[in-house]
Parts: C-alpha cells; structure tokens; sequence
C-alpha cells in the first residue's frame, strides 16, 4: 500500500530537518580534527640567550607525561616562583621575555612546554584548554617542591591564561594569578575562530554551531563545558587575580577582560581582582611595555612576598629592557589567528590528518 500524501510530506519534512543537523556535526568533527592538533614549533632560544643562568628540567604531569622546561633561579636564596605558561601553538621560549623581567624582580621562573607544543611529541587526542589547565597545575606542583620556593604565582597568555586560571581555580598552592589575554569561556572562543575565519554564519546559527562544535572538541578527552571555561575558575580562585588585556586585541577581543572582571567581582566581592587595559596592547608581546611589566611585579610581589618590597620590583621590572624574540614568519601568523586558522572554509575543503599512533609518539 503507498504511503499517503500526508504521510510522505511528513518523512520529507522529518528527512529535511535532519540534513541541517548533519551537517553541523560534520562541521563540528571536522573542525576538531583540523584545530584539536597543534603543528609543533621546538623552542629556539633559551634562557642562556638572554644571559639568565638556568636549570634543564621535566615537569611530571598527573597522567605521567614529562613535560620539557627550564628553570631559571632569582639567586641562590629563597624567593617566591612564578611558572610560566605559553598559548597556542607556541612554546616556552615565547614566554622568555617574561622570565627576564621577573628574573630582574627577584623571582623564581620555570617555562614549560604544554603538552602537543614545544618540544613534547603529538598527542593523539585534541588538545584543549584542560590541557593546558593540567600542565599549569603541574608546573604549580614542581614548584612546590623546590625547597628554595617560598611561594607560587602562575602567568598565562591566552589559552595558557585559560590553562593558569583553571589551574589556579583547581591547586590551592597558587597565591596569585597573572591572566594575560584570557578568552572568557569556551563558547565565545569557537565563536571568534568562526568570525576569523571568515565564515557568513549569521548569529543565530553561529552561537548554536558553536556550542555543539565546543562540545564535540571536549569530548575525546571528557572535559565538561565548565571544567575548561575562565568565566568558571574566576568565581572560585580564592588567591589574587591579574587580568591584562590590550585594547588592540583583535584575536581575542578586550571584552573578554571586562567580562572576566565582572563575573569575578560579582562572586567574589573580598577578593583582590586587578586587571589592567594596555592602550594599543595587541594579543601579544604586551610586555614590551614598561608599565605591563611593572603592573605584572608589583602585583606578584604583593600577592607572593620576596626579596623585593612591590614597588622595587615594579621598579626593577619596569627598567629590564625586553623585546619580542626573532622568529619565522610562521608563528607570527599563528599570533594573529588561534590555533594557526587561516580559514575555516579551506580546512573544510580539505581532508582530515591522519591521527598519530600513541605508539610512535616522540618521548
């Protein structure tokens, strides 16, 4: 027996309502599989480059990966620490300038190389902000053991700010928190990669697409929306916080900061919240400015204590000369996009990597 006119409008109705869904969830494994895979850059430069004097180092993870770092000492005294935490697709010698003018602040430094970054094999799985997150907090724990460590600070930039803001959320040995550049939450970031990208995904699409390609990113590694969002770990960091942000940022826009701040100051209205707007600030390399530079010391030295009073350390920050790093033309494209997206569009177009064996990862 055919079926009736109703019924066979009805099968077509239900079949065109599904094509759209399809699509997205292609969209989205796609996606995941062309951005959850940094291209890896080994570090260029080391701290000896610079004239500091430092430690080669392996900072163990919680799931047992090693992860290459260098320790760079204040002197042969104790004094607080600050673990340094690099974005995406960059490595630890990007955090370099950083070390300088801490190191001339009289702390501690130790720069890891997040795990699928540096000089750290591929990872079989995407990386994400709970990466990121689960490095910074295993840099806060090396820290810890240093007997010469009095105290801990985390600095971040970009998604190693997602990464040291959740970190410090989640370890109660971090006293303070440096958030450079911080993407307020995951949704507003897969966001931003489409606007980047370029694609004509009118805002009443884009924000649903977002959520589901968010969520299909997350769960190879089962991470939860919340776990990995800088708006959650905000509300509950009991240390002090830093958020610096440059109002030039077209990667990630300074309304993220403002956000951050907001959200902070609402749930926790006795906390030490400090966020500092650069005029003309970029997404990176804000720490050629000298008052970053001193904002960034004072602000640690008064969360963590030291040899230097606050405004000394601002002081010696501030007159430590310190300048972007010579690098290929490559990473300074990977500055100005995310993750290395040049667009969307071209990585639909083409075919998904192949996925690394776990089994010939580098060690």
């Amino acid at each position: 027996m055919l079926p009736s006119s109703a019924a066979r409008r009805a099968g077509l109705g239900a079949a065109a309502a599904l094509v759209p869904a399809a699509l997205a969830c292609r969209f989205a494994l796609v996606y995941r599989a062309r951005t959850g895979h940094p291209r890896r850059h080994e570090p260029l430069w080391s701290p000896a480059d610079l004239g500091l004097r430092y430690e080669e180092a392996v900072v163990a993870t919680g799931d047992g990966l090693g992860l290459p770092a260098w320790f760079v000492p204040a002197g042969p005294g104790p004094a607080p620490a600050v673990g340094l935490v690099h974005g995406w697709e960059s490595a630890r010698d990007r955090m370099l300038p950083h070390a300088q003018f801490l190191h001339a602040a009289g702390f501690h430094v130790l720069a890891v190389d997040v795990r699928g970054h540096g000089r750290n094999g591929p990872e079989a799985l995407p990386v994400t902000a709970g990466e990121f997150a689960a490095d910074a907090a295993a840099a806060a724990r090396w820290l810890a053991a240093r007997p010469e460590v009095t105290a801990i600070g985390l600095l971040g930039h970009s998604m190693g700010a997602i990464g040291v803001l959740v970190a410090g959320a989640a370890e109660p040995r971090v006293g303070a928190v440096v958030s450079v550049a911080a993407p307020a939450d995951p949704y507003r970031l897969t966001r931003q990669t489409f606007r980047l990208a370029g694609l004509p995904i009118p805002g009443l699409l884009a924000w649903p697409l977002a959520w589901l390609t968010t969520r299909v990113v997350l769960r190879p590694r089962g991470h939860t929306v919340g776990e990995v969002s800088a708006s959650r770990a905000v509300r509950a960091i009991a240390a002090p916080v830093l958020l610096v942000h440059g109002d030039a940022d077209r990667v990630v826009p300074v309304w993220h900061l403002a956000r951050l701040a907001g959200i902070r100051r609402a749930a926790r209205p006795d906390a030490v919240t400090e966020s500092l707007v650069v005029p003309g600030g970029e997404h990176s390399w804000l720490f050629e400015s000298a008052d970053v530079r001193a904002a960034v010391a004072r602000f640690l030295a008064a969360s963590l204590g030291g040899p230097l009073d606050p405004d000394a350390a601002a002081r010696a920050a501030a007159a430590t000369p310190v300048a972007r790093l010579p690098e290929p033309e490559r990473l300074t494209v990977l500055d100005e996009e995310p993750g290395g997206l040049r667009s969307l569009l071209r990585l639909l177009r083409r075919q998904p990597p192949t996925r690394p064996n776990p089994s010939t990862q580098e060690a």
